[in-house]
């Protein structure tokens, strides 16, 4: 390997390095955004009577039952 050789770097990396370096809060913000809508308690309950409720499908879903 050549002393000159540098590793390569794509467009969208250095992007990205670009945009934390102009915005360094922005990792705290994302996690922030994922919080509202996926970091959230289950309710267990409300899970396990869904399951319950759930009707089995037929294997062709067009044919009438006799």
């Amino acid at each position: 390997m050549p002393f000159f050789w540098k590793p390569y770097k794509s467009d969208v990396a250095s992007f990205i390095e670009e945009l934390k370096a102009k915005k360094p809060t922005l990792e705290q913000e994302q996690r922030a955004g994922r919080a509202l809508l996926w970091d959230r308690a289950l309710d267990r309950e409300a899970q396990a009577e869904w399951r319950e409720a759930k009707v089995r499908q037929q294997a062709y879903v067009y044919q009438t039952q006799r």
